[in-house]
């Protein structure tokens, strides 16, 4: 099959290998037998005529040949497809596992099956192409329409503003007239208010200039006395300074004079201690001295009597006759005999000798255990009472290392609190100074007047009284309850607040109507009030919010005060409205004048338009008013200065706790040494002392234990082996009386033991006696000793207490020096305290006279400056009202500039004018002073104003012309106003709509044209893709049905092929679903392997039926059949291949290849290198057969012949 679709054309990917050069034999192992290969397929025609179709490797590429003609790979396909077969269809070749995958594909993949087999897939991608631009010319069809919908309501719109526009012009001229003789009479009766204004003004002025002289004659003299008074007040505080200064260094020298007298009296008391323990060591010694020489004493005396006792001893002897006497010849005869006894008793002596030595052994260990028994009871006595004393000493030691330790937690507490407070002192001192620097600089450069007028004092005043009066309803004013958000805010702010600048805010109509019957009462100035509960307040515009470069005045100002803010907010929000601030004057004007709508604008320099288009600029009033910022920053800083200067001062007294913190360092310290030591002491009490003690104790005791197991198990020993002494002693006695019986009965004893015992017990006596005589005297010889040694270590520590006395003396005298040095030291700084003391009392005196001077000079000040300030208010009245006139002639010319009015001016030109707009709150500087001054050099020709008007003489007449005026242009603008602004470019724009609607009217004629091309392109091609596939699709469903009946040899079986989209097929999926002979209908997923074999077979044969190729090859299609099955196949297979073509089966089953009519086998063989060979067998000489029992593997039906070929 690989060499068939090779020989084919097929690409590598199909053949199973990455690259065709991995075909030849042993290339999958890295040795190929040759570098190229070639299969060679020979097609014979129905007119015997063969054709060789030939593909040959070499390297990675391939090679065709026709009859030995190399042809290209179209070509050899185009040939291949005039005899039948189509490589992409793949319609002559059904692989193994093919019909399976067959019957399990899903409609798509049917549908992709039969565009390759109808060919109509060539036409896909032309399809989608032209289907995509036939959408793409719907929808600029569609767009282009839609413009020239828009284009035609846009033409019918233009020529409806073209009229609008002329009826409202008629309006505008008529307007323009009657503002022009209104702002003529207006500009006539202001030019001669201002001569008359000027005359006044000039009197006032030369009156204040006399008075003003005066007050600075006398502001000298105060400037002179502030500064004796500065000079002293600055005196004064060095002197507190020094005495502060002085007030430290003393307390540091009593602490150290302190400190020094606790030493000494700590030396002192150790002196003493030491003296003490020197007279008790010294009676010690005396005592000692005593008993050494009444040890020495009692030894001679004791050695005396030892000598005396002896004397009578021998003396008692001779009196008393106790002594019997023998002569040599029996003194002989008893040696002799005793010689004798002692020979013959002599294993019995030498048993009794060695169980008396044994006892007497026993005896003395017996003595020595008990004697170790009672020193170690003294032992464990003496422990025990060690013991006692170690823990009462721990106990001790404990509850002082608790004390310790409350001590020094106190200790550190106040440490830690001292030092908190002290370091939160250096750092407070620290921000203060850094804060107070800043607060001083801050006031430098404000250089704002710190005296407060009469006038401001008594608002101030009255404000308290209303706020003690109504606490919770009385805010303040609206200047202190608010702020600008940032400096160059506060001329705009200013200029929108106006007159509600100093207005005081409450909480209801009712409060503030209390508040101003009050004033009356007072009989004080009038305020303006804002009752929050009675103002009317505008939504804001949020829309405003949106033009770039501008803020709402609204969103600059915020609210300072503590509580009340939403209420505030309304009050901020009611006195600016939707007024806007803008950088520079032009950007204000834009957003006023230019916008659709007009707004309320203001310039950071206080220059407002508003929405009727008065302008109104900044005046040096204004700058004054916004003054009111930059004092209550003023004020603030100064009542944080004086916070800040009376916090400095606590931080320095703060300073002086500096010592006691040290003091409670140095006692700290001292505990933390004491507890150490104690801690050190205890430890080793309770890890050495103590534990050693017990140990020894438990040792002791255990140490008893076997002492008494010990003696009573001697005792038990001494008792048997007493007994058997006696015995053996028995025996001795009786043998010795038999050798002495004639003996004694001569020396008249009744046994010889008598005479033995008589003699040798005053001789056991007098060796007891001297044994006591020399115990007692070794005894008292190790106590002289013990108490010789005892006195010299006293005399030792004698000398040594001597040293420390001496020591502790010198010690001594030098810190009585010190003490005294510190003393003298303390007493000086005492008496230069005294003295900074006196001197700063007498300073205080100088400071409060001179302060009572300056007081007198500062009260005259004041009442010359009432006057002058009286006058200057005189003054400024004039210049405010002549300058409120030159203001209104000002705006006045500059209205009728920006409204083009047609003035005439005999001198001069309207552009001349300013467009500053000036208003009555404006701040006044040099340039709006200048703006005024050439001003007033334009003459106006008033010759245009109506005669009514200029000869109108009283002001009641004025205003009633006035009046009248007003309301005709009024009611003019009010018409405007309700009458929407219609486009004056109506003309203009009338032609551009007009061009535009031709421009769209050809784009939608070619749009058009366009999409019927692209429509029929797409239709063309959808036929053709239609036609393929449609043919095919029909074919194979009319003739599905009758292949599927043949093979199930059935006509109830039915096969059915469906298309999902029945007008363009190819679109979607086609359904095939068979209904097999007795069966019910089910999907193709729910038949059994072998139909679903059956009916895949089916649709095989049927596609190969549409585009027949000159052969077809099947491999193992009988994978999945059983016998019955296999028979179906293999009775319509010979039918096929006796009528239609050529059919080569390879199958494994003898079921279905024993019905071929020829079989071929293949098989390998080795000669040098593998190869395989054919096996050919003609069947058709036989008789077919339905029941074959012959078995034969891999077997396969082709051409007949046979050959060798390579493997």
């Amino acid at each position: 099959m690989d060499a068939l679709s090779f020989a084919m054309g097929e690409r590598a990917a199909f053949l199973r290998v990455k690259h065709l050069r991995d075909l030849i034999h042993g290339a999958h192992i890295g040795q190929p037998v040759s570098k190229s290969g070639s299969v060679a397929m020979r097609y014979r025609d129905d007119e015997d005529k063969e054709t060789v179709f030939c593909r040959r490797i070499s390297g990675d590429s391939s090679e065709y040949s026709i009859n030995g003609v190399h042809v290209t790979l179209a070509k050899y396909t185009e040939v291949l497809e005039k005899i039948g077969i189509v490589i992409k269809a793949r319609n002559c070749l059904v692989f193994q596992g093919a019909v399976e995958s067959i019957a399990l594909k899903d409609p798509k993949e049917r549908t992709k099956m039969f565009e390759l087999i109808s060919q109509s897939k060539e036409y896909a991608a032309e399809y989608e192409k032209k289907k995509e631009a036939l959408h793409k010319a719907k929808e600029d069809t569609q767009f282009q329409y839609n413009k020239k919908k828009s284009a035609v309501a846009e033409r019918k719109q233009v020529s409806q503003e073209k009229i609008e526009a002329q009826q409202y012009q008629t309006l505008v001229d008529s307007l323009h007239q009657n503002r022009l003789q209104l702002s003529l009479a207006e500009l006539y009766h202001n030019e001669k208010g201002i001569s008359v204004l000027s005359n006044t003004l000039s009197e006032k002025q030369q009156v204040a200039a006399a008075q003003n002289n005066k007050l600075v004659n006398l502001e000298q003299t105060v400037k002179t006395y502030k500064k004796e008074h500065g000079r002293l007040s600055r005196e004064q505080q060095r002197i507190e300074k020094e005495i502060r200064a002085q007030e430290h260094v003393l307390s540091q020298s009593r602490s150290q004079y302190i400190k020094a007298k606790v030493n000494t009296s700590h030396h002192y008391k150790k002196a003493e201690q030491v003296r003490d323990a020197l007279k008790k060591s010294k009676k010690l010694m005396a005592l000692k001295k005593q008993q050494l020489v009444e040890g020495r004493q009692e030894i001679t005396e004791l050695e005396r009597t030892w000598r005396s006792y002896e004397k009578q001893v021998q003396k008692q002897a001779v009196s008393q006759g106790r002594d019997i006497e023998l002569n040599e010849d029996q003194l002989e005869r008893y040696k002799e005999l005793k010689e004798l006894a002692r020979k013959q008793g002599a294993v019995l002596s030498q048993q009794a000798d060695k169980l008396r030595w044994e006892v007497s052994a026993d005896f003395e260990k017996m003595a020595f255990d008990q004697r170790r028994k009672k020193e170690v009871e003294v032992g464990i006595r003496n422990n025990q009472t060690q013991l006692e004393d170690l823990t009462r000493r721990a106990e001790k030691l404990e509850e002082y290392t608790k004390t310790c330790n409350s001590s020094l937690e106190e200790y550190r507490q106040q440490e830690e609190s001292l030092s908190a407070e002290l370091q939160r002192g250096r750092q407070r001192s620290v921000e203060v100074n850094q804060e107070l620097g800043q607060v001083l600089e801050e006031l430098r450069n404000a250089r704002l007047d710190s005296q407060e007028s009469k006038f401001r004092m008594q608002r101030k005043e009255l404000l308290e009284k209303l706020q003690r009066l109504h606490p919770e309803s009385v805010y303040g004013r609206l200047f202190d309850l608010c702020s600008p958000i940032h400096k160059k805010y506060q001329l705009a702010v200013t200029k929108v607040f106006g007159r509600y600048m100093n207005a005081i805010v409450v909480t209801t109509e009712k409060v503030a109507r209390d508040c101003i019957y009050f004033i009356k009462e007072e009989r004080a100035a009038p305020e303006t009030f804002l009752p929050i509960d009675y103002l009317d307040v505008s939504p804001l515009n949020e829309r405003l919010r949106e033009i770039p470069g501008v803020k709402m005045v609204v969103d600059v100002v915020q609210v300072n005060a503590a509580t009340g803010v939403p209420q505030l907010r309304k009050v901020v929000q009611f006195v600016c409205g939707n007024a806007l601030v803008c950088e520079t004057i032009k950007e204000a004007r834009s957003v006023a004048f230019d916008k659709k709508e007009r707004s309320k604008t203001v310039s950071l320099d206080g220059t407002m338009f508003t929405k009727s288009g008065v302008i109104s600029g900044g005046s040096y009033d204004l700058r004054t008013k916004a003054r009111c910022w930059d004092e209550k920053v003023m004020t603030r800083l100064k009542e944080r200065k004086e916070q800040l200067t009376a916090e400095l001062r606590d931080l320095m007294r703060l300073k002086r706790k500096e010592s006691d913190l040290k003091q409670i360092i140095a006692q700290a310290h001292g505990a933390q040494t004491r507890l150490k030591y104690s801690k050190t002491e205890l430890d080793n009490l309770r890890k050495k002392n103590i534990l050693k003690c017990q140990a020894e104790i438990s040792c002791m005791e255990s140490e008893i234990a076997n002492l008494d197991s010990q003696i009573q198990m001697q005792q038990q020993s001494v008792e048997t082996k007493n007994e058997e002494m006696k015995k053996i002693r028995d025996q001795i006695d009786r043998m010795e009386d038999l050798v002495f019986h004639d003996f004694c009965a001569e020396i008249g004893v009744s046994s010889i033991r008598e005479y033995e015992q008589e003699h040798l017990k005053h001789q056991e006596e007098l060796d007891k006696k001297r044994l006591e005589f020399e115990s007692h005297c070794a005894r008292l010889n190790a106590q002289v000793e013990y108490e010789q040694e005892q006195l010299e270590q006293l005399r030792a520590n004698l000398h040594k207490m001597v040293e420390t006395i001496d020591k502790e003396e010198r010690t001594m005298a030098e810190r009585r020096k010190e003490e005294e040095t510190l003393l003298t030291a303390v007493e000086d700084v005492q008496n230069k305290l005294l003295e900074l003391k006196n001197q700063l009392l007498s300073m205080k005196t100088q400071v409060a006279a001179a302060k009572s001077e300056l007081d007198q000079k500062t009260q005259s000040f004041q009442e010359i400056n009432k006057e002058l300030v009286k006058s200057q208010r005189q003054v400024m009245s004039a210049e405010t009202a002549l300058e409120q006139k030159r203001l209104v002639r000002h705006n006045l010319l500059l209205a009728c500039k920006i409204q083009s009015l047609p003035i005439t001016l005999l001198s001069g030109s309207l552009n001349e004018i300013s467009e500053t707009q000036l208003d009555t709150e404006s701040e006044s500087t040099s340039a709006t002073m200048h703006i005024y001054d050439r001003e007033a050099e334009l003459v106006i020709d008033y010759s245009g104003l109506r005669a009514e008007l200029r000869n109108v003489q009283s002001e009641q007449e004025l205003e009633a012309c006035m009046e009248t005026l007003k309301e005709s242009v009024s009611s003019i603008e009010g018409v405007l106003h309700r009458t929407t602004a219609p486009n004056l470019k109506a003309m203009e724009k009338m032609r551009e709509v007009k061009d535009k609607l031709q421009g769209v009217k050809e784009a939608f004629d070619a749009s058009t044209r366009s999409a019927r091309k692209c429509s029929l392109e797409f239709e063309q091609v959808k036929a053709q893709r239609c036609h393929l596939f449609s043919r095919c699709f029909e074919h194979v469903a009319v003739v599905i049905d009758q292949i599927y009946k043949r093979i199930c040899r059935n006509s109830s079986a039915q096969a059915i092929l469906s298309a999902e989209n029945p007008d363009e097929p190819y679109l979607g999926g086609i359904n095939y679903n068979c209904v097999a002979p007795g069966k019910r209908f089910m999907t193709m997923d729910n038949l059994s392997g072998g139909e679903k074999a059956i009916a895949a077979l089916a649709l095989v044969f049927a596609i190969h039926s549409f585009r027949p190729a000159p052969f077809f090859i099947l491999d193992e299609v009988d994978a999945a059949l059983d016998n019955s099955n296999i028979g179906k196949v293999t009775r319509f297979i010979r039918e096929e291949s006796r009528e239609n073509m050529q059919i080569i089966v390879i199958s494994l089953k003898e079921e279905f290849f024993s019905k071929s009519d020829a079989l071929l086998g293949v098989y390998s063989d080795f000669d040098e290198y593998m190869f395989s060979r054919i096996l050919t067998l003609d069947l058709r000489p036989y008789t077919l057969v339905e029941e074959d029992n012959g078995k034969q593997t891999d077997q396969e039906s082709t051409a007949y012949g046979r050959q060798d070929s390579p493997a």
